[in-house]
């Protein structure tokens, strides 16, 4: 019997101190990044605009989901390329499904204090794909008088009315 009540305890225990989405979950997510067209320059920031990654797409980044004891992560993607308009998405973690987990496995303990201590509380989408816009081209256009245009354009002009 005591065999039997020792192994409940120990079985209790190992419970009560585990939080559900830190065993089914994960704290850290591979974040795919792509954009088309290819090649363009990510720079990723964290709340604190502290860049945490910069390089080219496509990418595969490992990013934290938590930022700090029950606060979710918000990461702003910067996007560039030579001809494109830049592109910023924001990436925010939103709340793990296996959190709620703690009500059945995890305990009090597992909501309150491990898994936001280890982030798996949250998670992150695992794609983020952006379509960059051709920067609009910019021409510079003057009216002029058809007396000013040397004698040798004229032959090109075109009557519009």
């Amino acid at each position: 019997m005591k065999k039997i009540m020792g192994l409940i305890l120990l079985v209790t225990i190992a419970v009560a101190f585990t939080g559900c989405a830190t065993i089914v979950s994960d704290g850290t997510y591979p974040v795919s990044i792509t954009s088309s067209p290819n090649e363009a320059t990510i720079t990723i920031k964290n709340r604190a605009n502290i860049a945490v990654y910069s390089g080219k797409t496509p990418a595969i980044v490992n990013l934290e989901a938590g930022d700090g004891f029950f606060q979710k992560a918000n990461y702003t993607v910067t996007f560039s390329k030579k001809g494109f308009e830049d592109s910023i998405y924001t990436l925010t973690s939103s709340l793990d499904g296996w959190y709620w987990g703690n009500l059945f496995l995890g305990g009090i303990i597992g909501m309150v204090i491990v898994d936001p201590a280890t982030g798996a509380m949250w998670k992150l989408d695992p794609h983020v794909s952006v379509d960059l816009l051709p920067v609009a081209l910019k021409e510079n256009f003057s009216i002029v008088d058809i007396n000013e245009i040397p004698d040798a354009w004229k032959p090109y002009l075109i009557k519009i009315s």
